[in-house]
C-alpha cells in the first residue's frame, strides 16, 4: 500500500491535468453560419439545476429526472476532424469554429412528444447515450453532439447524464450518483422502448456510464422476465465495469446478451486509475483477449468484443477512442444506419474497420501500415475467419507487389 499510494496520486495529479475543461459554455448564442451541422437533441438528467448561466446543470444530484431540449451547432466541414468536439473558449461561442447552443429550453411531456415528432426519421430510430466518470453536463452534451454528427445514424438522440462532479478525484461520488440514477435511465428506456411510434433503440454507453447502463438493463429484465424487443444494440465503449459485476448482471439478462458490443483497450490510462481504485480488478474495458479462457468465456454468451489496443486517436488517455477515432465512429454509424446489430457475425465491426483501411490502402508500404493497425482481436469466430482471409489477401497482394517493384 505504501508503494501504491504514490503512484496513484501521481497519476490522478497528471491525469487530471492532461486537458483544459470548458465552463459555462452552454449559453445560447443567436444564430449559426452557412455549412454548420445542428444536432437537436432530448437531454433527460437526474442533476440539480444550476444556477449559474451557461452551466444549466450542476454536479450535484437532483430531486428527480429533468427534462431539456438542446439544439447544438457543430462546425462546417474541414474545420474539424470526425472525432474532434472544439469546446467554446469564451462566450458567447464562434459558431464558425466552435460548438455552441443555439437552444437550451425545458421540456414538459407534450414538449418532448413534438421533439419526437420533429428529429424522428422514418425508421423512428432512437439513440440513447450514456456519458462516463468524470464528466459535467456541458461535456456530455457536446460529445453526444459530436458522437450523433460523426456517427450519422438517422436517429432520435437522447442523452442521458448522471450527477458527475467532473473531477479526477470524485471517482466515488461519481459512482454513487450513477447508482442513484439507475431507476432514472431505466424509466427512460422503458419509454423509449414502449412507444408505439419508436421502431427501434440502441443505447451507448461510455466507462462508468456502462455500469449504469448495465444496471438499469438488470432492473429491466428483472422487473419483466426480459430486455424490449425493441432494444436491438447495446454498446459498452471502454467500460469501468468489474469483470466480475457483469457476468453477474449477464445472468440476469439472459439471451439478449447476445446484443451487446463492447470496446476495449489494454492502453487506456483511465481504466488503470479505476482498477487501482477498485482493489486491483479487472475492469472490463481493459480485459486481456489474448488469454484463451476470458475469450471463451465471451464466446459462450455471444458477445462481440473489438479491441481498439492499436487505433490511435487524440485522446492521451486512450479512453474514448470509440468517439475520437473516425474508422471506429463512422464505422458504428454505418452498422446502425443498415439496421444491423453492431454484434452481427455477417460483417462485425472490427472487419468494417480492416476492410476499410485495407481497401483504401495503395502501394506496399500502405499495405503493411493497414494490416498492422488493424484493430488486435474480435471475438467471432464467423467474423475472425473472415478478417484472417482479408490479411491473407492483402499478404498476397503485397507479395504481388513486391515481385512487380523487383521485376521477377
Amino acid at each position: 500500500m505504501t508503494k501504491t499510494l504514490p503512484f496513484l496520486v501521481a497519476l490522478l495529479v497528471a491525469l487530471a491535468g492532461c486537458t483544459s475543461r470548458p465552463y459555462a459554455t452552454l449559453m445560447p448564442v443567436s444564430g449559426t453560419v452557412p455549412g454548420a451541422h445542428l444536432v437537436d437533441m432530448l437531454v433527460a438528467t437526474t442533476r440539480a439545476p444550476s444556477g449559474v448561466p451557461g452551466v444549466v446543470f450542476a454536479g450535484e444530484r437532483g430531486p428527480g429526472l429533468s427534462i431539456e431540449n438542446i439544439l447544438v451547432s457543430i462546425p462546417p466541414d474541414g474545420v474539424r476532424k470526425p472525432g474532434a468536439v472544439i469546446y467554446p473558449r469564451r462566450n458567447p461561442g464562434d459558431p464558425s469554429r466552435e460548438f455552441v447552443a443555439l437552444r437550451v429550453a425545458p421540456l414538459d411531456e407534450a414538449g418532448a412528444r413534438a421533439w419526437y415528432d420533429r428529429v424522428s426519421g422514418p425508421r423512428r430510430r432512437v439513440l440513447i447515450f450514456v456519458h462516463g466518470f468524470n464528466s459535467t453536463y456541458e461535456e456530455a452534451v457536446f460529445r453526444f453532439a459530436q458522437i450523433s454528427h460523426d456517427t450519422g445514424v438517422d436517429a432520435a438522440p437522447i442523452l442521458f447524464t448522471w450527477p458527475s462532479q467532473g473531477s479526477i478525484f470524485g471517482y466515488l461520488y461519481d459512482k454513487e450518483s450513477a447508482n442513484y440514477s439507475r431507476d432514472a435511465l431505466e424509466a427512460v428506456i422503458r419509454q423509449a422502448a414502449e412507444d408505439p411510434d419508436v421502431g427501434e433503440v440502441t443505447l451507448m454507453a461510455h466507462s462508468m456510464g456502462s455500469w449504469l447502463a448495465m444496471e438499469a438493463l438488470r432492473q429491466y429484465a428483472i422487473r419483466n422476465g426480459d430486455l424490449p424487443g425493441k432494444l436491438r444494440n447495446v454498446v459498452l465503449a471502454a467500460p469501468d465495469l468489474d469483470i466480475d459485476v457483469f457476468r453477474e448482471q449477464l445472468n440476469e439478462i439472459g439471451p439478449a446478451e447476445d446484443r451487446i458490443t463492447i470496446f476495449t483497450s489494454q492502453d487506456d490510462r483511465a481504466l488503470l486509475v479505476s482498477r487501482r481504485l477498485s482493489g486491483g480488478v479487472q475492469r472490463l474495458g481493459a480485459v486481456d483477449l489474448t488469454r484463451p479462457e476470458v475469450e471463451a468465456e465471451f464466446e459462450r454468451r455471444g458477445i462481440t468484443v473489438v479491441d481498439l489496443s492499436d487505433i490511435r486517436a487524440g485522446d492521451s488517455l486512450n479512453h474514448t477512442k470509440f468517439a475520437e477515432s473516425q474508422a471506429v465512429v463512422q464505422a458504428i454509424g454505418r452498422r446502425l444506419i443498415a439496421g444491423d446489430r453492431v454484434s452481427d457475425s455477417r460483417l462485425s465491426l472490427a472487419e468494417t474497420i480492416g476492410a476499410t483501411a485495407i481497401g483504401t490502402a495503395q502501394g506496399v508500404g500502405s499495405a503493411v501500415g493497414a494490416t498492422l493497425t488493424l484493430p488486435v482481436a474480435v471475438v467471432d469466430p464467423v467474423a475472425r475467419e473472415r478478417l484472417g482471409e482479408q490479411v491473407r489477401d492483402t499478404g498476397r497482394s503485397l507479395g504481388g507487389s513486391l515481385l512487380t517493384a523487383t521485376g521477377q
